[in-house]
């Protein structure tokens, strides 16, 4: 019995390996076969096989898979998507439409799993995600989201990047700001307390005591109707200033040690590089602030005591763009609009950065009939949005200056074109062109006043008789501050520090002006090239007004003082 057992072990043995041996290759073929489909990847059968047995293959298989193919990730999910037919981008933009999917899924999840939403359309969630070897996963978010999905492949990079912004905006990130409590020194010292010593700089700026403490100073500077918001370290001390109707004033002095805290939030915000403080960045961001809606450009350099950081303030809500509110007289406004309502030629606009040169534009063309005329714009930045004109954005990043956009607006059959600056040659004679072949075209221009832009332009290169053929006028203009209406300019009230004008006596600001039209005289010199000077005289001799006329006249209707005058004029 024992050797029948031995045997029929023997045979028994000798058979299974007949049959391993019979199997075997047919084991191979099927490995080979599996790693045929995967294309272009390019995996063998013997590293297909030994796949399961690497450490991390179940937990994280794509992982395992780039190293196994010894490929880098960007290389890898290119071939994956075409061998899949998904769609690859380097760099999804985030949409307002993905923020569902913020509220719905688990942050530590979604980094875990390294997906992240950037769009929904049409009801289906576009989802990013540089791990494409989880169905499970997959699963799980249509179930909680409760919503078909579409898978994107996007580098682990991006899809970090999307994560950060995604939940950003969804929690604390200033897209609203509903702070109303006044900023003041205890609420600086109490969110200082707050906030936590750490080396992350990104985990810095989601701190919560840091959010509020931003969000504060920003609705502070927007109750006190502050155009910049200046960040600035000095050797011992953090000034927090506002620029006020055209004055820069000292607001807060948080502890120097808010610093980094304060320009890690800042950045985080308007999406810059939180890690580099060695060289000069520019960043915005749209925020909401109850029913205002501000875009926020920044600026920020490297100095000696750290980061010096400039916010320009612009609310889109602005709707005091009319030529009366901005203090222009009856018989100014009369004038220009005879210029504007012209078929053809350019009016300038000039004076300092920050003289509200635009502003008068939008008032300008506000009264434009925008029904039987097209009116384009090219400007850096868009400033302002008024119905039933088309807006363009320089963007030098993608190649649209001042001279490519205007290129480009000429071919939109423009009657009407607006020109944000002109700042080089080839954006002058572009905007002069455009002014002898049928269009109107207003642009601005820096000078001190109007006869000087003449020599502006032939500097800029512009020959004499262009400007002679297509110069209809010169508007140039300052901004004054207005006597504040609760204390007269007094700075108190009722034995108090006046609240509407926080002491300074002024409130609000109005521009006084000085338009300069073109006639033959100053052809005739313009031909001649002409100085600034003769210019200047000449206008004088034919009826122009100096703006200091205009500034004294709003001095005898109390709208502004002497001393207002003196500091802008003098």
């Amino acid at each position: 019995m024992g050797k029948v057992n031995g045997i029929i072990k023997r045979d028994a043995r000798k058979g299974d390996a007949k049959r391993d041996a019979d199997a075997a290759p047919i084991v191979v073929d099927r490995w080979k076969d599996a790693a045929r489909a995967f294309g272009e990847l390019k995996l063998s059968g013997d590293q297909l096989r030994a796949f399961a047995s690497i450490p991390g293959s179940d937990d994280e298989p794509w992982d395992v898979l780039l190293q196994t193919m010894a490929l880098d990730e960007t290389s890898a999910l290119k071939l994956l998507a075409q061998r899949t037919g998904l769609e690859y981008i380097a760099e999804p933009k985030l949409s307002e439409s993905s923020s569902r999917f913020y509220e719905l899924i688990d942050q530590e999840d979604a980094r875990a799993q390294s997906v992240a939403c950037f769009e929904r359309r049409d009801g289906v969630y576009m989802i990013a995600t540089s791990r494409p070897m989880q169905p499970s996963v997959l699963t799980m978010l249509e179930d909680v989201l409760d919503a078909p999905i579409s898978v994107v492949l996007v580098p682990r990079a991006a899809v970090a990047s999307m994560i950060n912004r995604g939940f950003e905006q969804r929690g604390d990130l200033v897209t609203e700001i509903v702070e109303d409590i006044p900023l003041d020194q205890d609420a600086i010292e109490q969110a200082a307390g707050a906030i936590g010593k750490s080396n992350d700089l990104l985990a810095q700026a989601r701190q919560t005591p840091v959010i509020r403490l931003v969000n504060m100073i920003l609705f502070e500077a927007l109750r006190r109707g502050a155009s910049d918001v200046h960040v600035h370290p000095m050797e011992e001390r953090l000034a927090i200033r506002f620029r006020v109707d055209g004055m820069l004033v000292d607001a807060f002095a948080p502890p120097l040690s808010l610093a980094s805290a304060i320009s890690s939030r800042l950045k985080v915000m308007t999406e810059l590089d939180i890690a580099n403080r060695h060289s000069p960045q520019d960043g915005q961001t749209t925020v909401r602030i109850g029913q205002k809606k501000i875009d926020i450009r920044l600026s920020v350099i490297p100095t000696i005591f750290g980061e010096r950081i400039v916010l320009r303030l612009l609310d889109q809500s602005q709707n005091e763009l009319d030529l009366s509110a901005i203090g222009m007289s009856k018989r100014l406004q009369t004038a220009l609009m005879d210029c504007v309502e012209r078929p053809n030629g350019i009016l300038l606009v000039t004076g300092p950065t920050g003289s509200g040169k635009t502003t008068t534009l939008y008032a300008a063309l506000g009264r434009i009939d925008r029904d039987s005329r097209n009116v384009m714009t090219i400007e850096d930045p868009v400033e302002y949005h008024l119905d039933g004109i088309s807006q363009m954005q320089v963007n030098n990043k993608r190649g649209v200056t001042f001279a490519t956009g205007l290129r480009s607006l000429l071919r939109q059959d423009p009657d009407v074109i607006l020109v944000g600056e002109i700042r080089d040659p080839e954006t002058a004679q572009l905007a002069i062109q455009a002014s002898l072949t049928g269009h109107f075209v207003l642009a601005t221009l820096h000078t001190n006043d109007a006869p000087s832009a003449i020599p502006r332009l032939l500097d800029i290169g512009v020959e004499p008789y262009l400007v002679t053929s297509s110069l209809v006028g010169v508007l140039a203009q300052r901004l004054l501050r207005r006597l504040c209406s609760t204390c007269n300019g007094a700075g108190t009230h009722n034995g108090e520090s006046c609240e509407t004008c926080f002491g300074t006596g002024y409130k609000g600001r109005l521009a006084v002006h000085e338009l300069m039209l073109m006639n033959d005289q100053l052809r005739q010199l313009t031909a001649s090239r002409a100085d600034g000077v003769t210019l200047y005289e000449a206008a004088v001799d034919s009826g122009f007004a100096p703006m200091k006329v205009d500034a004294l006249e709003k001095v005898k209707e109390g709208l502004t003082d002497e001393a207002e005058v003196f500091r802008v004029l003098h």
